[in-house]
């Protein structure tokens, strides 16, 4: 071939390449464009949001509007760059989002093909990753995650296909995305090295070449290394302050919180947010035959190597989430997710001859689980209840604009943002908040001590608290989730304000989660506004 003629080829490729993506990209985004519009929530206002916007804004990677907590800067600069590019807008920014979850989709496809499944088995795994509620609704979410969750997948498809330098850039890539990431390469360079060992006790090699490998996929530390030194030069702290190092790493080095920790970990990859449907139909057709071809030939299952790459991929991060890490976030699983799905899609596939009906139960399951709640304590934002906490938010604070202008409203984090910051999308400008930190009994008394600083109170349900909750390991577990998970107990609207002394003038329940305004003022009480119009959320 010419070069003229290769120079062609390869520009059909990239353009092959961008229609695809182009299609991947309005798939997701559409999927998602009821959300696109919505207020930033949680994680996203309280650090992701306003440190991007602070390098938007200074050019300075080090948010001085927040805590910084120095992860990497990759977020910070796409999304300051579409900013740049579009506006700065929450659409820009979901749309943004949306783009990550395509590129990653295409990645799961890639990685299925090149593990040797076949196109429906490829076509099940994307699909179900798309629709599995975690990864939904990260899709539109501005968390570090779903920046480093691309990266990730698409430097596992490169090592399955043995691109090893190729591989090694993109978890560079992701490390530099979210830190934690570098449990990925570290997870595949302990397995290299290990079959070293392993090869040299037996004597097979003086210097197997899996050392080589193993040495190689240590390089992604250099670059997140070299960052936390020039974070470090900066602000004479390596892993953001002191107290984000103590909860996330410091704090975590428990042997007892370790294994309960494990113990959720392992749920969470087998069984959380419907994902035991795929999992344990796979276990139920794990001793039956393959199923035979039409050449008499069993079907095949995905090579023991790749196998291997992925179940080490998966118990690598399991066991580092389990170590480090304050909060036993779904999130920061994202990558592992759907390498569980392709694994347990396949083994249908080939021990199963029904085995598309399976996965067809399997995608109805997940879509079920965007919209119903598993009757157990979970982070909102695992599937689509992150939008009531958010709805709640709108209501509650549009109140207080109409009924309280100008007044001071005691409440808590993240509402204590969103009142304070009008780039978050819930207030045109600032209202003034006295802060606490929850509404447990002891952050209440502590507000009775500061009356007449606070006219009203915003006050709502800091954790999800399940209506009708079957799986309740009772006060002992409460004890092990306070003493290790910061756990904590929100009294009821009622309850709050006969503590403060003052009149419930609002008050809304929707799916277990609840938010109500608290008045102090009872002549006002009388004259609060009628509910907000229909569809003005």
């Amino acid at each position: 071939m010419n070069t003229s003629t290769h120079a062609v080829a390869c520009g059909r490729r990239a353009l092959q390449a961008l229609l695809i993506l182009a299609g991947a990209w309005a798939s997701v985004w559409l999927l998602h464009y009821p959300l696109l519009h919505l207020p930033y929530y949680w994680d996203e206002a309280g650090y992701y949001i306003p440190s991007a916007y602070d390098f938007f804004r200074s050019g300075t990677l080090i948010p001085y509007s927040t805590l910084s907590n120095a992860h990497p800067p990759i977020p910070s600069i796409l999304l300051a760059a579409f900013w740049k590019a579009f506006g700065y807008h929450i659409f820009v920014t979901r749309s943004l989002m949306c783009l990550m979850s395509a590129i990653a989709l295409l990645a799961v496809w890639r990685i299925a093909i090149t593990a040797g499944c076949t196109r429906s088995v490829a076509a099940f795994t994307v699909v179900l990753t798309g629709l599995y509620p975690v990864f939904f609704a990260q899709s539109s979410l501005a968390h570090a995650d779903m920046f480093a969750a691309p990266a990730t997948l698409w430097a596992i498809a490169f090592l399955v296909e043995e691109r090893h330098w190729a591989s090694i850039f993109c978890f560079s890539i992701a490390a530099l995305a979210k830190e934690t990431s570098i449990a990925t390469p570290a997870a595949i360079a302990g397995w290299e090295i290990l079959q070293a060992w392993w090869q040299r006790r037996r004597g097979l090699d003086s210097w197997p070449p899996h050392a080589n490998r193993g040495f190689k996929f240590l390089v992604p530390a250099i670059p997140l290394v070299a960052w936390y030194a020039w974070y470090y030069s900066r602000t004479g702290y390596i892993f953001g302050n002191p107290q984000y190092f103590k909860y996330n790493a410091e704090g975590t080095l428990n042997p007892e919180r370790f294994l309960i920790a494990l113990f959720h970990r392992t749920l969470q990859v087998t069984l959380h947010m419907q994902l035991f449907v795929p999992f344990l139909l796979t276990l139920c057709m794990v001793f039956l035959p393959p199923v035979l071809k039409a050449d008499g030939a069993p079907r095949e299952s995905i090579q023991w190597k790749d196998r291997a790459y992925f179940s080490v991929i998966i118990i690598g991060n399991v066991i580092f989430f389990a170590i480090f890490g304050g909060a036993l976030l779904t999130r920061y699983l994202l990558p592992v997710y759907p390498l569980v799905i392709l694994l347990c899609i396949n083994s249908l596939w080939r021990r199963l001859p029904i085995w598309y009906y399976a996965a067809a139960f399997s995608v109805l399951a997940f879509i079920l689980g965007l919209f119903v709640n598993p009757p157990y304590q979970f982070a909102p934002e695992d599937n689509l209840e992150y939008v009531t906490f958010i709805h709640l938010q709108q209501e509650a604070i549009h109140r207080i604009q109409q009924n309280y202008p100008h007044q001071t409203v005691l409440t808590a984090w993240p509402a204590s943002d969103e009142l304070t910051k009008p780039m978050l999308g819930y207030v045109k400008q600032p209202v003034p908040v006295i802060p606490i930190r929850d509404f447990d009994i002891k952050q209440i008394h502590r507000a009775a001590t500061m009356p007449g600083r606070y006219s009203v109170a915003l006050v709502f349900s800091t954790k999800y608290d399940p209506p009708h909750m079957l799986l309740n390991l009772g006060s002992w577990n409460n004890r092990i989730d306070k003493r290790f998970f910061d756990f904590h107990k929100d009294l009821m609207p009622s309850d709050i304000a006969k503590q403060l002394g003052g009149d419930v003038v609002w008050e809304k329940h929707e799916k277990g989660e609840w938010a109500a305004l608290i008045d102090f003022n009872p002549a006002a009480s009388a004259k609060f506004s009628p509910p907000m119009p229909a569809g003005s959320l």
